[in-house]
């Protein structure tokens, strides 16, 4: 019977952590969903040859918009350099 109480717990615990922070995550991941949606595009509608690796990927996906205006930001002013494979 005590299991039952302390995985009630669990579940309801669960339950509100997800409800409450549902909000953050969903603008969190339509943020990165966006950045990575706008960043191809740059490259693929206005050809600026922004490599897409790992690094790009990842910064667009963790910051989302502001990490789409800053390697636009840095690719402009010439400071977007990748060492060579």
């Amino acid at each position: 019977m005590d299991n039952v109480i302390v995985l009630a717990i669990i579940g309801v615990t669960a339950f509100l952590f997800i409800y409450l922070f549902w909000g953050a995550v969903k603008r969190l991941l339509v943020n990165s969903v966006v950045g990575i949606v706008l960043i191809v595009l740059l490259n693929l509608v206005f050809g600026l040859g922004i490599e897409l690796n790992e690094l790009t990927v990842a910064a667009v996906a963790l910051f989302g918009l502001p990490a789409v205006g800053t390697l636009l930001i840095l690719h402009i002013g010439g400071m977007l350099v990748f060492p060579p494979k």
